[in-house]
């Protein structure tokens, strides 16, 4: 029997940090988890299902004594800013009215989508709704992740793809991902696309380089190929 492990999970307290980052005592910790789960749902919900599509692929938490820090990574940083900062603060607003306490929303911006696997998960998904071929939308989705920089690209679709009786699984990958090795950097996304035949499940690995020595995109040489240089760079 195969025993499976998110790859997030694995690195965590390793090589990645922690989403959510605050002490509490015991008598506070649940009410806090649960403070934090509902601040994820209602940020996806509002920015990610529904129009803007602001694209927020991580979510970050830090708290303080009285106050929470919400870090939004998303590659659209305007559409979740607004004009004059009016969204921003119409979601800080819902956000400290849901759970009652202080809130600071901090906007970080993903510079490349491509090589962010939850956001590619997100793209897959939603082309399969729109009941776009799922062999051609996942070797389309290698191909711009390859060329944007990454060393390997895996993603694999379950579900009744293309509306089959039967579920059944499809998988794609290029390039080498060494998914057992704690000091590679693989980036790890999950979405489902809610089709009218039933949910499909979208899971996407992307591998960067180890840890300090991620392959850095730089701009195209002319004939619409981008080249790759070796050096230490911030996570997405």
């Amino acid at each position: 029997m195969g025993q499976k492990v998110n790859p997030i999970g694995f690195r965590i307290g390793i090589t990645e940090d922690w989403r959510s980052r605050w002490y509490a005592p015991k008598a506070s910790y649940g009410e806090f988890l649960v403070e934090d789960y509902r601040i994820r749902a209602y940020i996806d919900q509002r920015l990610n299902r529904q129009p803007p599509y602001a694209a927020v692929a991580k979510i970050e938490i830090e708290r303080t004594r009285d106050a929470v820090k919400v870090i939004l990574h998303t590659a659209r940083p305007g559409l979740v800013i607004g004009p004059k900062g009016a969204e921003v603060d119409k979601l800080k607003e819902h956000l400290e009215s849901l759970i009652d306490r202080k809130i600071t929303v901090n906007i970080m911006e993903i510079k490349n989508p491509d090589l962010d696997a939850q956001l590619v998960a997100e793209g897959v998904a939603e082309q399969l709704k729109k009941r776009a071929s799922f062999r051609r939308t996942i070797k389309q989705h290698l191909e711009t992740t390859m060329g944007a920089g990454a060393l390997g690209i895996k993603i694999r679709c379950k579900g009744r793809l293309g509306g089959r009786e039967m579920s059944s699984s499809e998988t794609q990958h290029l390039g080498s991902l060494p998914v057992q090795t704690l000091q590679a950097h693989v980036e790890y996304g999950f979405a489902k696309c809610r089709a009218s035949y039933g949910v499909i499940g979208v899971k996407a690995w992307i591998y960067l380089g180890r840890y300090g020595e991620e392959i850095t995109p730089i701009a195209g040489d002319g004939d619409g190929h981008g080249r790759r240089r070796s050096g230490p760079r911030g996570k997405l």
